[in-house]
């Protein structure tokens, strides 16, 4: 039957993994890259033709063939390969990785609620021996986790409260939040939602949970947007994916679909024309792309952002301000300016969320504020994303500026440029208020 097939799982043992190298990132050059990633490539061998019309990176050639000799090209452009074969256990993590006795006691230990899960391709990009590396940060645990601080919960955004049927978030009045899953191909170690990953009591990919979530969404004609979150909505099967779409399509009442999602960063492998071809029937279909680093932007990385794009997606990216890894404008100015050259506009910085034992990651929200400083008339409009602060208890994101307007004088609207320069706008219709 249609609903048997459409929840069956497949399996396959694990490949290989042997050896230890360590690799320094590429320079990447977005300008060839865009002009080729559409275009097919001629093709080889069965045994070595690949699922993608581009080549992989040196890094990542380099690195399947000392950690996994005996897989072929075509097994390493598969994503459903590379999910089954995610890092989750110390023993393997420790043979691509010098683990630190930090990171070996938080993963033997279990540190926090979090599991841990690496897939292949992203652990190519971390670095071997340096333990405070950005990306390694993200994804491998440490006793930091076990750390909780004030102000920290296991549902900080309070979204259980607002959640009417299982799966459902309904905050805003004209849009809904529908957690289709519970995993990700690979975890990042503040995630907000760390408190319904992988539960197998609260199993989120369950048709009778999906059919109830979708009846919610048909029964509120108020609701006008939903974003398919989870978990990784893009680690689901394409007919899983395609079914949801084409529910959610049909609701007369629904004008715009949008995924949030990290595989392009973490998985670009599932970024297959088969996929682009589903996503594109049902626009107005968005998608916001969570991206931390300049180390993500990869060639690998950088080519699924442009199918997407090729398909007539809008991308956006969703990016978590975090201490030590992409804290500081030179950093962040890399970032931005790399996602444009994608055709992916940088949208949201996010304040860490105060999960438990997340301390470590948040920074100061006066360091936010100098990022957005840092950027704001350094470089164009759209590569400064808006830096808010999802606030605690359920308050909905709440953005935040540098103090642009000072105040009001006489009528006039002092305002401060980003150079620090004082000018006067006559505001004439405005409320007399005393500058301040």
């Amino acid at each position: 039957m249609e609903n048997e097939t459409l929840f069956k799982e497949e399996a396959e043992p694990p490949g290989r993994l042997t050896g230890l190298v360590q690799m320094e990132n590429e320079v990447i050059d977005f300008r060839s890259l865009a002009a080729t990633a559409s275009q097919p490539q001629p093709s080889k061998q069965k045994s070595e033709r690949i699922p993608f019309p581009f080549k992989d990176s040196t890094r990542s050639r380099l690195f399947r063939k000392k950690f996994y000799p005996d897989i072929s090209r075509f097994e390493w452009f598969d994503w459903h390969w590379q999910l089954r074969n995610a890092i989750r256990d110390v023993q393997t993590l420790s043979q691509i990785l010098n683990l630190s006795e930090n990171e070996r006691q938080a993963m033997m230990h279990h540190a926090g609620s979090l599991p841990v899960s690496i897939t292949p391709y992203y652990a190519s990009l971390l670095s071997a021996k340096d333990s405070s590396s950005p990306l390694r940060r993200c994804v491998v645990p440490v006793m930091d986790e076990c750390l909780h601080t004030a102000g920290e919960e296991e549902d900080p955004l309070n979204e259980d409260a607002d959640s009417p049927v299982p799966g459902i978030v309904h905050r805003y009045p004209d849009r809904a939040l529908f957690l289709v899953t519970d995993s990700c191909s690979t975890y990042c170690r503040y995630c907000t939602r760390s408190r319904i990953i992988e539960r197998s009591n609260q199993r989120l990919i369950d048709l009778d949970k999906w059919e109830k979530a979708i009846a919610y969404i048909e029964n509120n004609a108020n609701i006008r947007d939903v974003l398919l979150s989870g978990g990784d909505p893009l680690t689901l099967s394409d007919n899983k994916l395609e079914w949801l779409l084409g529910r959610l399509h049909k609701i007369r009442h629904v004008e715009i679909l949008r995924i949030g999602t990290k595989v392009p960063v973490v998985l670009p492998q599932r970024i297959t024309p088969a996929l682009t071809s589903i996503l594109k029937k049902y626009h107005p279909l968005w998608m916001s792309i969570h991206i931390t680093h300049p180390d993500e932007l990869t060639p690998e990385m950088s080519a699924a952002c442009i199918r997407l794009a090729d398909a007539g997606i809008p991308l956006g990216s969703q990016t978590v301000l975090l201490a030590g890894i992409n804290d500081d404008v030179a950093t962040m100015m890399r970032l931005v300016h790399g996602q444009l050259q994608i055709r992916v506009r940088p949208y949201y910085l996010y304040q860490c969320d105060p999960i438990p034992g997340s301390s470590h990651f948040r920074t100061p929200i006066s360091k936010g504020l100098e990022i957005i400083q840092g950027l704001r008339g350094y470089t164009t409009g759209y590569a400064v994303p808006t830096y808010v602060v999802d606030a605690p208890g359920g308050g909905g994101k709440i953005p935040l500026l540098p103090e642009y307007a000072v105040g009001w004088q006489n009528g006039d609207l002092i305002l401060r440029n980003y150079e620090g320069n004082i000018f006067r706008y006559p505001d004439n219709h405005a409320e007399q208020k005393d500058i301040h």
